[in-house]
């Protein structure tokens, strides 16, 4: 989905998507939350997850 720029799309058990991506800074966070917003979906959580500390982080498979 080129919409989402690459971002891991994940359809849950329960109905809900997960949306998965290492975003480099806030700005870049209020960009993929705008477009979130945008669709006119329902935000549940918002989870921060350390990229060293992720064994499935595509940021530290990449260094």
């Amino acid at each position: 989905m080129t919409w989402f720029g690459g971002l891991a799309l994940t359809r849950e058990d329960d109905g809900t998507t997960t949306i998965r991506a290492a975003v480099r800074d806030q700005a870049e966070l209020h960009g993929l939350l705008t477009k979130v917003r945008d669709l006119g979906v329902t935000l549940i959580s918002l989870t921060s997850i350390d990229a060293a500390r992720d064994p499935d982080s595509q940021e530290q498979q990449h260094q």
